[in-house]
């Protein structure tokens, strides 16, 4: 841990160039970034690391991040090799792989799957060592933030209840999900067209993929919902469901029953988990995406879930998390010599998060869809519409111009099936086979 008592603070930096608030993904990014620059940087965490979390299944565009922090290796020594997402479908029992090497940007073609207990503490150690002053069990209670020309104020409370308080001239919100500047603004807005909810556990014994699909996240579409299959070191599994509302309606029962129930529901998650052992506890957490209305300002920055959240079907959080992180840095670094241009900067970051949400919250918002699961369960690589897919699937979010005709013959094609089903050319064909799809090469 890093120093958890009030006099340390206090006597070693009550006005330090930047508060990050929040030590995951996000927050431990920026701090490393920033500190490694010499910027003298207090991160505060309100957990202690180790701790459970989801978001276990990282993207090849993440080790880019991971080698420029230098725990490239680190990660690399804790993860389970992942090549690809492969996809099922409850109704037909069908698969379809989509290997990383498919895409079109093909510069870095696998990442891992990790604990992200082990990642995020990973992520924490790394930012002390790059000189961050760190702490730990240690709730930010209150930021006041300070006019053009004047440092902020953040207050916090650590374990034992001893109250510290920092006087930054830049502060970077990285709460995560608590997104404790953007409720506090009144600046948060709920996307209530992705309202589902999400259950999860770590299990043994689970039915694990061999040969070139070893190491492979599996994404299960299932009624009103999907689960995700991500293999874990020592024989572990993570899985979750995430439902929309109709999945949840009525339903009665503890979380575990309610869990082991969804499970048993599905054709292929259940094949995998006929000899399975639940080995942690059940968690639920509500999925609904939402974005800040303004996520920055003076001598201030939202990164990662703190500005906005979106569903984790394609496992992009934590790269999300730590893109915005070093954007971040960069703009908070540059804010305390330049405001203008720092200001510049953190508009960029957080149009870039938004234009990323949006191009991966397109599909994800359909992913329920039944024209959508036909395209994805019986994909075309016509006009390199598969590749492309790939590429967002390997985590290039932030666009390319390579990609742009691909993604948009897909787009367009799924508008074409949506009109031609409206006008009832597509009515009775089965979903999710490759009759289904006119545009099926």
């Amino acid at each position: 841990m890093g120093p958890t008592s009030a006099n340390t603070v206090q006597s070693a930096q009550p006005e330090p160039d930047i508060v990050v608030v929040g030590g995951g993904p996000a927050g431990s990014t920026a701090a490393a970034f920033l500190a490694a620059k010499g910027r003298r940087v207090v991160l505060v965490e309100k957990e202690a690391h180790p701790r459970f979390h989801i978001g276990e299944s990282l993207l090849p565009r993440n080790l880019d991040i991971f080698e420029r922090l230098g725990v490239l290796e680190e990660v690399r020594a804790i993860g389970v090799h992942k090549p690809g997402a492969e996809f099922a479908s409850d109704r037909t029992g069908r698969t379809c792989p989509f290997p990383f090497a498919a895409a079109l940007d093909r510069d870095r073609t696998y990442s891992w799957q990790v604990r992200r207990s082990e990642l995020d503490e990973l992520l924490f150690k790394n930012a002390i060592r790059k000189g961050a002053t760190a702490f730990q069990e240690t709730r930010v209670t209150d930021i006041q933030l300070g006019k053009k020309g004047e440092r902020s104020r953040v207050t916090a409370k650590g374990k034992d209840g001893e109250v510290m308080e920092w006087h930054p001239r830049y502060v970077l919100d990285a709460s995560g999900r608590d997104t404790f500047l953007a409720s506090r603004m009144d600046v948060k807005v709920s996307n209530k067209y992705n309202n589902t909810a999400a259950i999860y556990g770590h299990f043994e014994g689970v039915l694990r993929r061999e040969g070139e699909l070893e190491g492979y996240i599996g994404i299960h579409l299932a009624e009103d919902g999907w689960f995700w299959l991500i293999p874990l070191r020592d024989g572990l599994m993570s899985i979750g469901f995430v439902g929309n509302q109709s999945a949840w309606k009525n339903r009665t029962g503890t979380p575990t029953e309610l869990f082991m129930s969804r499970i048993a529901s599905s054709l292929t998650v259940s094949e995998r988990t006929q000899n399975a052992k639940l080995v942690s506890e059940v968690f639920s957490t509500a999925n609904y995406s939402y974005r800040a209305r303004q996520g920055n300002g003076e001598g201030f920055l939202m990164i990662g879930d703190a500005y906005g959240f979106v569903d984790p079907m394609f496992s992009t959080g934590v790269l999300m998390a730590m893109t915005a992180g070093e954007l971040g840095a960069e703009a908070a670094h540059t804010w305390l010599d330049n405001p203008a241009k720092g200001q510049r900067l953190a508009d960029r970051t957080n149009r870039e998060l938004g234009l990323a949400m949006d191009r991966i919250g397109w599909l994800i918002y359909r992913i329920n869809d039944p024209v959508m699961r036909t395209m994805f369960m019986s994909p075309t690589n016509k006009f390199w519409m598969r590749d492309g897919i790939v590429n967002l699937l390997a985590g290039n979010l932030r666009g390319s111009l390579r990609a742009t005709l691909p993604i948009l013959c897909f787009k367009t094609a799924y508008y074409l099936m949506i009109a031609l089903r409206k006008r009832g050319m597509g009515r009775n064909l089965p979903e999710e086979t490759p009759e289904a799809s006119p545009l099926r090469s």
